[in-house]
């Protein structure tokens, strides 16, 4: 009887092992989504875009192992995708472009920053949008910068994007200490403008905590400064610079980098942000980088990759200026290279399906496609959106 007893026992324990074993193997596998957008400009920040797209996802698929992991090529938004990813937000009033104070920030960890350009200094902080380029500078940025250094940062990652000035960094190198005189050894004003009159520039007053530090440019532009495809001709019209102008400022530019550094003019990227660029390599020994390679770098994309099935990038304008070095491109080419495909989700996509597939994307889904009208594509964006990701978590 007791043997009856306990082979019984051994028989309801082996039946409660296999009920359990039975639910483990029948439980919806586990499916991580990497979520890395760009901003859908004038529409979403890239955090608004990976928060739509996630609820769609999880509305169908709601065990996926969504991960949000808004991104920025150094433009507009890049110190936003750093703060979403959990580096500490530094505020602090700086000259805007016109000398006009306001409030700017950067992102913060340990001792690394990301500063962004367009935040402090670019077109966005032009008052009322009023266009000035022979008078915008980039003073505030070296404000910012150099409240970093003086903050314990010795890693700083400068985003160059929407520039509203042809300056050639002489306004940041002011802010850092540097002097900037005419001939008769009195400091000369902001502006691009201005160059065409510097006869010497003193660097004697540097800021010290700039030998310690490590400056990296995230461009992705590879403009010379100076010449028919430098800051002035490409870039300073669209900063409203007219004929004369431009002929001015090139002659600025040539004056600056005559003093400053002229090894340095013919550098990719050296056009930057009206010159900015140039400026950042000659003085503050930066070295240049493919804004969205080393933004991905210092969110350890890579590490987040590991395990992942698919991940969603993309932007307002899926387009050929795409092509050339975008942050969802380069997204793509991080996932192809770690054997995750990748999803691309637009406002609008111009690119044919070779186009697509030669850029590493699977598909691309856009609002357009739901939505034609512009206009309410734009208002409509998140619920947009979240019908993207139930569709793309369709096909998980």
């Amino acid at each position: 009887m007791r043997v009856v007893l306990l082979l019984a026992m051994v028989v309801r324990r082996d039946n409660r092992r296999t009920t359990a074993d039975n639910v483990e193997m029948t439980r919806t596998p586990t499916r991580r989504v990497i979520l890395a957008p760009d901003k859908f400009k004038g529409s979403l920040t890239a955090a608004e875009v990976a928060a739509a797209l996630a609820t769609g996802i999880t509305r169908v698929a709601p065990h996926s192992d969504v991960r949000r992991v808004p991104i920025a090529d150094g433009g507009d938004g890049t110190v936003e995708a750093f703060v979403a990813a959990g580096w500490r937000k530094v505020e602090l009033t700086a000259p805007g472009p016109t000398g006009v104070d306001g409030v700017t920030s950067y992102a913060v960890l340990g001792t690394k920053a990301v500063v962004e350009l367009a935040s402090v200094v670019g077109a966005q902080r032009l008052p009322e949008g009023a266009l000035d380029a022979l008078g915008a500078s980039t003073f505030g940025l070296g404000v910012v910068l150099a409240h970093a250094l003086e903050h314990g940062c010795t890693d700083i990652v400068l985003g160059l994007g929407g520039s509203s000035s042809t300056d050639g960094g002489a306004g940041m190198v002011r802010a850092l200490g540097g002097r900037v005189l005419d001939m008769e050894g009195r400091d000369l004003p902001g502006g691009g403008a201005a160059l065409v009159d510097a006869a010497a520039v003193d660097l004697t007053g540097l800021h010290p905590a700039i030998a310690a530090a490590r400056f990296t440019l995230a461009c992705d532009v590879d403009n010379p400064l100076l010449g028919l495809s430098g800051a002035t001709a490409i870039y300073a019209p669209q900063k409203g610079a007219t004929s004369t102008d431009l002929e001015l400022l090139e002659r600025a530019l040539t004056n600056w980098a005559r003093l400053v550094g002229p090894e340095y003019a013919d550098a990719p990227g050296a056009g930057a942000a009206g010159g900015t660029g140039f400026g950042a390599m000659a003085v503050l020994g930066a070295r240049m980088r493919s804004g969205i390679e080393a933004i991905l770098e210092l969110l350890d994309f890579p590490t987040l990759l590991a395990g992942a099935e698919l991940v969603v990038t993309g932007e307002g304008s899926l387009d050929a200026q795409s092509l050339h070095g975008k942050a969802p491109v380069g997204v793509s080419k991080a996932a192809r290279s770690a054997g995750v495909a990748a999803v691309a989700v637009a406002g609008r996509c111009l690119l044919g399906p070779n186009e697509l597939r030669d850029a590493g994307f699977r598909t691309c889904h856009s609002l357009a496609d739901l939505e034609p009208d512009l206009a309410r594509s734009i208002a409509e964006a998140p619920a947009l959106l979240e019908r993207i990701g139930e569709r793309i978590a369709d096909k998980l």
